[in-house]
């Protein structure tokens, strides 16, 4: 079913997180523990490698975790990659997501903190700005919270509420920066590309 109804790169990349995800049960069920391999450390643990910042993005803290980041990249990466093509989805997810992770590494950096992080949440973000940009009046609606609102309001909201609680540390273990670094070169990749749609190279 998931091979007719989504687009390649949405569909390989719902694929490989739910394989990782479980093969990270299994093999951690058998007493090994691969996180420090594929999880995104800090510079400062001794644990850190380039690859990382490519790896974090398939691995998940649990079921709720991976449940709500594959259900936005279903969501709004089908959408994106129908309007866009294979190519740009694939290039706004992982810049996106390579871009929230510099950004979080530059706050943990400064704050001289030590950190692991995990999951698609920044890559997520990044889709979410696009569409917002692509569609600013279609209306959204959370899950814990089901009332109408226009992507073009909802996508500043989550930024600004991402700022304040990375600022006010709300939520510890939650890679807040992250979220917002996704966001802003999610937006400015579709941004670019909006303009320049119609440009005849």
């Amino acid at each position: 079913m998931l091979r007719f109804n989504l687009p390649p790169v949405v569909r390989n990349i719902l694929i490989i997180n739910i394989i990782v995800f479980l093969a990270d049960k299994v093999v951690t069920g058998m007493g090994y523990d691969y996180i420090q391999w594929l999880a995104l450390f800090t510079p400062n643990t001794g644990y850190f490698r380039p690859f990382q910042l490519i790896t974090h993005m398939f691995m998940h803290a649990g079921l709720m975790h991976i449940f709500f980041n594959m259900f936005g990249l279903v969501v709004f990466g089908k959408v994106i990659e129908s309007v866009w093509g294979s190519r740009k989805m694939f290039i706004l997810f992982f810049v996106s997501g390579l871009g929230a992770a510099g950004l979080q590494l530059l706050v943990y950096h400064l704050m001289d903190m030590t950190a692991v992080m995990v999951g698609a949440s920044g890559a997520l973000f990044g889709l979410l700005a696009a569409f917002a940009l692509l569609f600013p009046n279609v209306e959204l609606m959370l899950i814990f919270l089901p009332i109408p609102i226009k992507a073009k309001y909802m996508v500043p909201a989550f930024a600004i509420l991402s700022l304040f609680a990375g600022v006010a540390n709300i939520g510890g273990n939650i890679a807040h920066f992250a979220h917002l670094g996704g966001a802003i070169f999610g937006f400015f990749i579709a941004l670019y590309w909006k303009k320049n749609q119609f440009r005849i190279y």
